[in-house]
């Protein structure tokens, strides 16, 4: 295969975002094809014997099997890199594939991480349930204020994990300063950044080492695939999360790789039309519902730190309402247009109740301590036609008794 024109990474990375969206890491074969080509192989040919044991010294450049690499997932991996202003991306077979690989990847029996309460339900499983098993002990704190963790620094503390905005409650973490902290430790920061994207948020300019992120979200956008990512500079992905990927197999295949790519080529425009649509949506709420969390809103209490590191809020947010469980479901089955579903990022409305959905898995007492109550709705809002959404909502809501 030959690079397209221009394809150095010194001159793709002084590219704009949206340009990086549509070009960044593509290579073109003998055909000359301007869609990416989707290879669907699991094995590589050698024209000898010689080259296939140089390529596995790593003494030769080219693919030796694609659990390792294949050339769609490596142009996935360039772009997605690019955008992120990161050295090295290496992508995974779904974004819980990606936490669980860049935590695992560098914590060992003894170590300790500081993880943020609010979170997905499988990522506080991860936290909770799985590390422990390893003789890796975290310690759990409300990331909206960085010097719980400064105080929960050991010795033998590695990592520091956390969300922002976090699913489902919206908390933001204040990127620039917990990282500040990381590093006078010399602690590694893990960001999951699958609210915000790297469109709407860079946290590797805010002094994050590695971002982590569910690609099937909005990524994707429009609910096909599942994928997952890891950025970060090409020392860690290189020499501390490929030996993990390449001997465990969290492996990407290449037409999900594909699918991402076509997502990303209309990333911008989608995350900034639906946070747009997001922001209408969450004023009209706010009149109807006791709390609305949204960071977009200068009624959330981290609004100001929100815009100071995103370019938009995004299309994610959740709502509460005071009838606990029975009115939210109620609420939910009252919906005509928006589809009850628990996936999000998607160009859809969905919308969905995480006590009995997402964090089902949570014990009772954790999902308190998150702040998930049984009258809490998360609402990933589409690109339909905003007012439709009201519409929806407005006689949803009147049929729940609000």
């Amino acid at each position: 295969m030959k690079r397209n024109t221009g394809q150095d990474r010194n001159v793709t990375q002084n590219w704009k975002p949206a340009t990086q969206a549509i070009r960044g890491g593509t290579m073109r074969s003998e055909f000359g094809e301007t869609s990416e080509a989707l290879f669907l192989t699991s094995g590589y040919a050698y024209d000898c014997a010689g080259d296939a044991a140089a390529r596995f010294a790593g003494e030769q450049v080219g693919m030796t099997y694609s659990r390792l690499q294949n050339p769609t997932v490596q142009m996935l991996e360039e772009r997605i890199a690019l955008l992120e202003g990161a050295e090295a991306c290496r992508t995974m077979a779904s974004g819980m594939a990606a936490m669980t690989a860049a935590l695992l990847c560098q914590l060992e029996a003894g170590d300790h991480l500081v993880a943020g309460r609010a979170a997905f339900g499988s990522c506080r499983w991860l936290t909770d349930t799985l590390l422990p098993k390893f003789g890796i002990n975290a310690t759990i704190i409300d990331a909206r204020d960085p010097q719980q963790f400064e105080d929960a620094v050991r010795p033998n503390t590695k990592v520091f994990f956390f969300e922002t905005p976090a699913n489902p409650t919206m908390d933001v973490v204040d990127l620039e300063a917990v990282c500040a902290i990381a590093k006078k430790h010399g602690i590694v920061t893990v960001v999951d950044n699958a609210f915000a994207t790297p469109v709407l948020q860079r946290p590797l300019d805010f002094g994050a080492d590695v971002v982590a992120y569910s690609a099937t979200k909005m990524m994707d956008g429009q609910g096909r695939v599942l994928a997952g990512a890891v950025t970060g500079s090409a020392a860690f992905i290189n020499d501390v999360l490929l030996p993990f990927t390449r001997n465990t197999g969290p492996t990407l295949s290449p037409f999900n790789a594909w699918v991402v790519l076509k997502g990303l080529e209309t990333l911008d425009l989608r995350i900034m039309r639906q946070s747009e649509n997001a922001l209408k949506v969450a004023r009209f709420l706010e009149g109807r519902v006791p709390r609305v969390n949204f960071p977009g809103l200068p009624s959330h209490s981290q609004h100001n730190l929100a815009m100071r590191q995103m370019k938009a809020a995004g299309p994610i947010f959740s709502l509460e309402v005071d009838g606990g469980r029975k009115q939210a479901h109620a609420l939910l089955d009252a919906l005509q247009l928006i589809d009850i579903s628990n996936n999000i990022g998607d160009s859809r409305s969905l919308m969905t109740h995480p006590s009995s959905t997402t964090h089902s898995g949570v014990a009772e007492e954790k999902r308190i301590e998150m702040g998930v109550n049984e009258g809490m709705l998360r609402l990933n809002v589409g690109l339909e036609d905003p007012d439709d959404l009201i519409a929806d909502l407005d006689q949803a809501l009147r049929a729940a008794g609000l």
